[in-house]
Formats: structure tokens, sequence, C-alpha cells
């Protein structure tokens, strides 16, 4: 968690032709430029090994926010409003064309979706602002990394990280929020599923959802305690358990439900008939990681209502709080499984484990689960101490689950969606565009445009068995 986009890459794109501009002539050119520069940067970036795209994050994401406030600027001239209250005079020649590699796209193993090709500035607008909430979730999962790494995050490191990773997931909010808006004024629906409002709408919903169990896990120390358990370079002998305030433990609960609700109404944006285009739907690995996300907050509402019934000294209310949480995670309970199934199902949890584990230390698909095994080893680990409790001490009859999870109510939402801002160029960037481009400028040469998939390898590097001196010259 979150989910793991590919930032998507495009063609070539000249505005010089497309746009004429009498009162900010420079305008038409600069924006060709900035754009010509993150395309380059895009393929760039998809070209790196996994270990090297991370810190190249933040180069995508700069270059983008240096490209928006001209993208913005062009689109404001053409609809006649006004940039830091200045006129634009933006005359449409022709309208653009441009193609986008769609990441969301289902398509056959080993290979990648062909670029798709779109017409008008806001089909450009649209998958840039995609790619940038791309970027944000991106600097996410890097910031969660942290708490999964070698050497175990002090609580100061663990805060400072979600709190930053929460941020960024609120920005990919927006974003897509913005972005559903704007697909709507489409006169016909897009032909890339990535930017379909539906498609769109369930990308907000998802980044709302992970934002929101963020705030849960910021003072839910319980994984960070199975995370230090499995950690085989920690020597910490002894592990004090978690301490959680009742009245928090009500309010990560209603927290977690919120969650699930948001993962709940992404899986249906991005299942419905309205998001795909015939036989292309949204890939089947997101719609799976969506429900698996869903199932992990309702089993982290569980576990919560299963604390609070601990603290009130109803071990036995709690240990069936514990099997409801399996049960939505998908998992049998003890009493669910026979002694052959149950060791089979065992060994096939702990090979997910083993798998997740090694995912995690390589950097790379990791979490693709939504969480959903972290929160069952959670689950299990309480399941241990409190069934030795009852069996030990309290000997309380374990009420059946079922029952508990037919009350499970609605969440309390603690984000406010913020609303996003187009960026503006200020006042002295659009008086020098008011001044005709030089001379070098005006016939600027894009990049050939090739295909950008070639040779490359979609987890980045080169491809294995390759000629090593065709690497370099096939692709600019």
């Amino acid at each position: 968690m979150p989910y793991g986009f590919l930032l998507p890459t495009t063609s070539a794109l000249s505005f010089i032709g497309c746009f004429e501009s009498d009162s900010h002539p420079s305008l038409i050119t600069v924006a060709t430029v900035r754009r010509e520069i993150l395309r380059t940067i895009l393929k760039k970036h998809k070209r790196l090994p996994l270990s090297s795209q991370a810190p190249n994050l933040t180069v995508v994401i700069s270059t983008i926010l240096d490209y928006l406030p001209y993208l913005f600027a062009l689109d404001a001239g053409l609809s006649d409003n006004s940039v830091s209250n200045e006129e634009i005079d933006v005359v449409l020649l022709k309208d653009i064309e441009v193609e986008w590699r769609p990441c969301l796209t289902s398509s056959v193993a080993g290979r990648e979706a062909a670029r798709v090709r779109g017409k008008g500035l806001d089909y450009e607008i649209c998958f840039i602002l995609t790619t940038l909430a791309y970027a944000y979730t991106l600097m996410a999962r890097v910031q969660l990394l942290t708490l999964y790494a070698v050497t175990m995050p002090t609580p100061e490191q663990r805060a400072t990280a979600i709190a930053n990773a929460k941020n960024h997931l609120l920005e990919a909010n927006s974003l897509h929020t913005y972005s559903a808006s704007k697909a709507n004024e489409f006169a016909a629906p897009p032909a890339a599923v990535d930017i379909c409002s539906f498609t769109q709408s369930g990308l907000a919903s998802l980044a709302l959802s992970e934002a929101t169990l963020l705030a849960v896990l910021k003072d839910d120390l319980y994984p960070a305690l199975v995370a230090q358990d499995r950690n085989n370079n920690d020597r910490d002998w002894m592990i004090k358990a978690p301490e959680i305030p009742k009245v928090r433990v009500g309010l990560f609960t209603k927290f977690s439900l919120a969650a699930g609700e948001h993962a709940g109404v992404a899986h249906a944006h991005l299942t419905s008939p309205k998001s795909s285009r015939g036989s292309i739907a949204v890939d089947d690995s997101l719609v799976e990681y969506v429900n698996d996300l869903r199932k992990t907050s309702r089993a982290k509402a569980c576990r919560f209502f299963g604390i609070e019934a601990e603290l009130s000294g109803k071990t036995g209310e709690a240990i069936a709080w514990l099997d409801a949480g399996r049960k939505e995670l998908g998992f049998r309970t003890n009493d669910e499984e026979g002694s052959k199934t149950k060791v089979l199902a065992k060994f096939k949890k702990n090979w997910a484990e083993r798998k997740e584990d090694k995912k995690i230390v390589k950097g790379a698909d990791w979490g693709s689960d939504a969480g959903r095994l972290e929160e069952a080893r959670v689950i299990e680990m309480l399941d241990k101490k409190w069934n030795k409790e009852n069996d030990l001490i309290s000997s309380q009859r374990i009420p059946p689950s079922d029952p508990l999870r037919a009350t499970l109510s609605s969440g309390r939402n603690i984000h406010t969606p913020k609303t996003y801002i187009p960026p503006s160029l200020d006042e002295d960037t659009l008086a020098r565009m008011r001044a005709p481009p030089e001379s070098g400028d005006e016939t600027t040469t894009l990049v050939g445009d090739s295909d950008d998939s070639g040779y490359e390898n979609p987890h980045g590097g080169a491809v294995p068995g390759a000629f090593p001196a065709a690497l370099g010259s096939s692709v600019v």
C-alpha cells in the first residue's frame, strides 16, 4: 500500500501550428519546449532500474509542475479567461492530436498496452494531471517503505513518513477529482480508460481510502510490532505490547470503516461498464487491489472492536471479533478448518508472507495485497495472546462472529478532500511571454517520436539476453 502505478509515456507534441497568440507570442513556443522536456523525462524514468526510479520521482513531479502553468495558460486563453488578472489571446488553428500510453488497461501478459490517440487540449490536461497524481501516489509508497527498513525507524521518523505519505495521497485525490470533472466536459468519451470520468472518480476514492487508513496507521502500533517481530536484524529481545486509549480505539474503528466505504466506492466506479471501452477495461490487478483494500479496512475495524472489548474485560467477545476480521479478509477461522485443511492453509499463508517479505526487501511490487496479509498477521498475533489468556484466566465463552459482523455500521471521515487549484503564470512570466520568441525558439526541434517500448523492460533496466550494442541505437 499504496498501489504501485506505472507512469505513462507520450508521443511528441508541438503547439506551434495548432495555436496562435498575438498578445503573448512566446507562450506557444515555451509551452512546446516545456512539454518536450517532460516527454523526455518520462521516457528516461521508464528506462531506469527500479532502484533508481524512486529517487527520480521528484524530478518527474517538478517537471510536470513547471509545465502545468503554461498548459493551463493555453486553456485559459482558449476559454477567454484571465491569468493573473491579465487577458491572454489564444486562437485555435487546429486541434492537437497526441498519443499517451495508458497504464490501467488490461493487456496481454508481457506486452504493454498500445498508445491511445486523443484530440484536444483537455485530453492532454487530463493525462498530465493523472500522471502527476500517479507520481504523488508513488512518492507515498517511497515514504511508507521506510517503515519496513532493515533498521527500524524511530517513532518520530515513523510519524513523519506517514504524515508525508498522507499528504501525497490527498494531493493525488484532489488531482483525480479535478480530472474527473474535466473528463465530463469531453464531447465524446475519451478513448483511454485511464482518463474516463468514472475511472478518475474511482482513483480519487482509492486515494482517499488509503489516506484515511494512514490516519489510523499513525497511532496503530500493532503493524509496527509485527514488522519488528519478523525483522531478522532487530535485536530487541523484549517488546512491549502497544497501549491504545479506549477512546481512540473507537475513533480508529470509525476511520477504518470509512476507509472501507471509500474503497467500496472506488471498486464500484472501476468495475462500472462506463469505465470501460468495449472489450477494454480497467486492469484486473487494480480492481483486485481495491477489493483487498476494502477487506483490509473492514478487518481493521473488527480488530479495533476486539481491542475495545478486551480493554473492557470481554475476552471472549474480543476473540470473536478477531474471527470476524479473518472472515472479512477471506480467511477461514480456526473452527472452520479441519486438521489437514488447516495445515495446508497455514503453509500457503506462510509462503505468501515470505513472498511479500522478499518484495519489501527488494522494494518492488510490495503491498500489492493492500496490507491484507499484514493485517492477518496482526490478528493472528492477538488471537494467540487472547486465547491463551482466556484459557488460563478468563474462561469466557466465545460467541459466534457472524452476528458481530452484521453490526458493523457506517464510518466517520477524518479528511476533508482538498480542491485542486490549477497553477497560473505570475505577472513577470506573462510579461516575458509578450515578447516575440527568439529566433532559435521558433524552430524548436522535437526529438523523433519513436516507440518508447521497444527493448525496454517494463520493470526497468535492460532486457535479459539482449545484444548490448543494440540497446543504445534504436530508441532516442
